[in-house]
């Protein structure tokens, strides 16, 4: 902890001091005191006071000291008691000082009466450890239905909220469904019979939605609602749950858990029940709708039916269109037929013409001598070339005949070959056992060498 005086200066002499105006010295203590933290006071109010300008001005006091306070209008007018002189009151604060006359004062923000203290601090100490266990937090809250088929409402049967929430859903949608679940919402037994009856309804089956409610009360009033156990019964309720509980400055753990919170019961009422005017003229929207769209189809398939009618003819004359189609067709064709003959004969007419012009008798006459001629010369040509080559054969054949072995042997001679046909000039290209044949000028020897003789 820093314990340095700042109001300390250092030793100096007198032309290096720094002299303060009563103002800076007032500014100085006064941003001094203002570092300090909010803090918790308990005491009794005294010289309370409050002008036209909705401030207040009072003291607090024990038996011993008091210090001046103030509370400007826009902090005051959440205080939920009358603040009066003699009131034992807990509030918190910071520290102040005001300048235009150097007074220490503390400048409150917020003021309970002091009884209330110990539930206050236990209040936000629950706060504080339900959000750091994320029973407050978005991602867990559950969509609210936008057209609720059944109300469960978690309250007394005998309040003032009962009544205020039949009254709106009455007012607003007749024909909704509510069930009352009754339970105690006020003591120390209230909680339990919260839970079980939170519980019931889960249970049921019967709603898509749950409203805890309850009117205004004191702190003590509607200490049933900020109890942990009922916070987690809330968390775990499948069915989303809306809490609307005292007046709309009233906050409790329940609002906080809840999926959603409303300020009021009837609040709460408006929130889930859809306007029963604004349903009908939603409905007659769509009905409006509907109309348009079936007279639009009927007028387009009345225009359908009226187009067929049109195209729909009786088969009589539907035959007697056919038949004058095909006497039409019929005279087209003889038409066709009588202009591709006369263009056919005036065709050929014309072909004719031509060929009597170009008539082919003469050329054929003329080729047919020349062609007899020719065959004459052909034949002519042939038998001289025959003659030629028979002579010409035979001169051959004998030049042949006389260099033939053949004619040879007919002069006493004869030709020997071995057992492969090859001609034996030497007696050394047989050898004894050997068979041999020899051709003679008529006939042939098949022989075996028996004895070789070199000449």
């Amino acid at each position: 902890m820093n314990t340095t005086n700042p109001f300390q200066q250092p030793q100096a002499n007198d032309s290096q001091r720094k002299i303060l105006s009563v103002t800076e010295l007032n500014r100085l203590a006064k941003s001094t005191l203002e570092q300090i933290p909010l803090l918790w006071i308990e005491g009794e109010i005294s010289n309370f006071a409050a002008p036209s300008s909705g401030h207040w001005y009072f003291s607090l006091k024990d038996k011993s000291a008091q210090v001046r306070c103030a509370m400007f209008r826009n902090r005051n007018q959440s205080v939920r008691f009358r603040a009066k002189q003699g009131t034992q009151v807990l509030v918190r604060a910071k520290i102040s000082l005001y300048e235009g006359r150097g007074d220490y004062q503390i400048i409150v923000e917020h003021m309970e009466e002091a009884g209330l203290g110990k539930l206050h601090r236990e209040f936000e100490r629950l706060k504080h450890k339900l959000s750091e266990q994320g029973l407050f937090s978005a991602e867990h809250k559950k969509p609210i239905p936008e057209w609720p088929l059944h109300i469960g409402v978690v309250t007394s049967p005998t309040g003032a909220a009962v009544r205020d929430v039949c009254s709106v859903l009455k007012r607003r949608f007749p024909a909704l469904p509510v069930t009352v679940i009754p339970t105690s919402v006020q003591g120390n037994q209230a909680a339990q019979e919260i839970i079980a009856a939170l519980k019931l309804a889960e249970n049921s089956g019967l709603f898509d939605v749950i409203l805890l409610t309850r009117g205004g009360g004191s702190l003590e009033d509607l200490w049933c609602f900020n109890d942990e156990n009922l916070a987690h019964a809330i968390f775990d309720c499948p069915i989303p749950v809306v809490s609307a509980v005292g007046h709309e400055i009233d906050y409790t753990i329940s609002d906080f858990v809840a999926d959603l919170r409303a300020p009021t019961p009837s609040a709460a009422a408006e929130m889930l029940s859809p306007n029963v005017n604004e349903y009908i003229a939603r409905l007659n929207t769509q009905v409006n709708k509907l109309t348009q769209l079936m007279r639009h189809s009927i007028t387009s398939q009345q225009m359908t039916v009226t187009n067929l009618r049109a195209r729909l003819k009786h088969p009589g004359e539907r035959l007697q269109n056919q038949g004058q189609k095909l006497d039409l067709l019929e005279l087209r064709m003889h038409q066709v037929i009588q202009n591709l003959l006369t263009k056919n004969k005036q065709s050929l007419t014309s072909c004719s013409q031509r060929i009597a012009l170009t008539s082919p008798e003469k050329s054929i006459q003329q080729n047919r001598q020349a062609i007899n001629a020719l065959d004459k010369r052909l034949t002519l040509q042939i038998d001289q070339r025959l003659i030629a080559q028979n002579a010409a054969i035979e001169n051959a054949a004998k030049r042949l005949h006389s260099v033939s072995p053949l004619n040879v042997l007919n002069r006493g001679y004869a030709m020997v070959t071995d057992r492969n046909t090859k001609v034996v000039t030497d007696s050394n290209q047989v050898a004894v056992g050997d068979r041999v044949n020899i051709r003679l000028a008529k006939g042939e020897l098949n022989c075996e060498v028996v004895e070789l003789q070199d000449k």
